[in-house]
């Protein structure tokens, strides 16, 4: 009976219009104020515990960087990229869109951000060499969800925090269901392009693969810095969330110069030499080696008391200085000036920019950009953080009133083996997922049945990537479908339009969900082999 009036109370109050949070909140409040023998001091000391949550500190942080790396830049160079991998297949470009998502992803944790920095470059450049709008508008509302499925994911670490599992071990296994679902939303793509006769893109060779692969490498690299930290032992999520809000910040403000007072200053001038920009050019390769070599061998070398790290700044510093002077040797071999003279050549240009650096630094971290970033990281932020407070002391009056236990016996009394209880999950979620926020909704749904799938043999991480494709599925559903939104906005599409044009991509998904339930080694596998099985108490 407790079950029945409490969760009447949260549709109710949902029903009339208040927000997720408060309705959450509220109906956690009258129902101990009047139902409980539970005392409201509980409240106070479920709401102070969120605060002092360590996992939770991990996700403005995440925000934080997605913010900088939704930067127009930086979505554009990922889809050179893509483009150069991907393009020259029929379907191309739409498997491009898809690549793109899939690897923006794995630097925002967000799935309206993947579509937003994406959807606005790549649905345009679909439309010029003749995708339909609404195929290319499908495309990206589904890709985009794959955002919260491949780490670092904010959804990801809210799931962690609500049942209190390993936010390493749901990062590793989220890597290759969000793999498999791109490859299968690309497969599908490829699939109609033949269908079609979709165009496929000019193969530009392999040259131009190094290139894309090269301007958007600072980007990408923050995926090596978040993943190989936590699993090189350098660091723990939220440790890494801060590295990555930081890495995120120099790289939007100094190296790709997407915003701040250096926005549209370009490293080389069309004034500077040729063996000037040779030089320089390998000059900045040697730097980059060095950079990635120190950052790499720490988090392989960190523990290794053979090897200090003034033994590997030695082996760094060798391995750079070669790649620089080869480089420039292969270079200057066309021009008539010597290796010495390009690198001399080089150097007023390192100084221009060391100095614009240097001048700039205080005028990009608190510009006019960088307060706006700050100040939407800030607003999202805020908005999650409360939707998460209110759903925990949700979850702690549930806890208080064993009612997930009441509901593990009954389940159990009707004859549910895990099978029968994850299509009932799936069911949950999908139908829950129309309706509601995908944080809001798992912090929700996670307490009351993690204990069912614990007594029922469900593994906890699996049971986790089960509810994050449930919620990327709820995110492209109506009627409060987030991606669907986000995609009517950039397209200026109806939505009824954008919901037709996704609905055939979601069955893909939909096949997806089912492969991920019913298979759990493909959410398993990576984790346990690295990090062992995640041990609940």
């Amino acid at each position: 009976m407790e079950s029945i009036i409490l969760f009447s109370m949260v549709l109710i109050l949902l029903f009339i219009g208040l927000p997720v949070g408060i309705s959450l909140g509220l109906s956690s409040i009258l129902f101990i104020t009047f139902f409980s023998h539970d005392s409201l001091s509980s409240v106070a000391i479920s709401l102070f515990g969120v605060g002092q949550h360590y996992t939770l500190l991990a996700i403005p942080f995440f925000i934080i960087a997605s913010s900088y790396m939704s930067t127009g830049g930086v979505a554009k160079r990922l889809i050179n990229f893509a483009i150069a991998s991907v393009g020259h297949f029929r379907g191309g470009l739409a498997m491009a869109s898809v690549l793109a998502c899939m690897m923006f992803a794995a630097l925002s944790g967000s799935s309206p951000a993947t579509v937003v920095a994406i959807g606005t470059i790549a649905i345009a450049g679909m439309r010029q060499v003749g995708y339909s709008k609404e195929f290319a508008s499908g495309i990206i509302a589904n890709a985009g969800t794959l955002g919260i499925l491949i780490p670092p994911s904010i959804v990801m670490v809210v799931y962690a925090a609500s049942v209190d599992v390993s936010v390493g071990r749901m990062f590793l296994a989220g890597v290759i269901p969000g793999l498999m679902a791109g490859g299968m939303l690309m497969l599908a793509i490829y699939v109609v392009a033949r269908i079609k006769k979709l165009p496929a893109e000019e193969w530009k060779g392999f040259g131009n693969l190094i290139r894309g692969g090269k301007d958007a490498g600072w980007g990408l690299f923050l995926v090596v810095i978040i993943m190989g930290g936590i699993y090189g032992g350098v660091f723990t999520p939220t440790e890494a969330a801060v590295v990555a809000a930081v890495y995120s910040m120099f790289i939007a403000l100094f190296v790709y110069r997407d915003m701040g007072p250096l926005k549209g200053k370009t490293w080389t001038n069309d004034d500077d030499t040729t063996h000037a920009r040779v030089g320089f050019n390998g000059m900045v390769y040697g730097v980059s080696f060095f950079l990635v070599w120190e950052i790499m061998s720490f988090f392989a070398l960190s523990d290794n008391e053979t090897i200090t790290g003034g033994d590997r700044a030695i082996w760094g510093l060798i391995m750079s200085a070669l790649l620089a002077v080869f480089y420039v040797y292969k270079r200057s071999s066309k021009l008539e000036e010597s290796i010495s003279a390009c690198f001399l050549a080089g150097l007023p240009i390192w100084g221009r920019n060391l100095s614009m650096m240097l001048r700039g630094f205080f005028p990009s971290l608190f510009g006019e950009e960088s307060r706006k970033v700050m100040l939407e990281g800030t607003k999202t932020t805020v908005m999650l953080m409360f939707i998460i407070a209110n759903a925990l002391l949700f979850a702690h009056t549930l806890s208080a009133e064993r009612i997930p236990q009441m509901i593990t016996e009954w389940m159990l009394g009707v004859g549910f083996n895990w099978f029968t209880f994850l299509v009932a999950v799936n069911i949950l979620l999908l139908i829950g997922g129309q309706f509601m926020e995908p944080s809001g909704l798992l912090v929700i749904v996670a307490p009351v049945v993690f204990p069912i799938a614990m007594e029922l043999g469900v593994d906890p991480i699996h049971l986790g990537i089960i509810m994050v494709v449930n919620m990327e599925i709820g995110m492209i559903t109506p009627p409060i479908g987030l991606n669907l939104f986000v995609t009517s906005g950039i397209t200026g599409m109806s939505l009824a339009r954008v919901v037709k044009a996704a609905m055939p991509f979601v069955l893909v998904l939909m096949v997806f969900l089912v492969l991920v339930t019913y298979i759990p080694a493909l959410s398993t596998a990576l984790p346990y082999s690295i990090m062992g099985p995640e041990i609940v108490q």
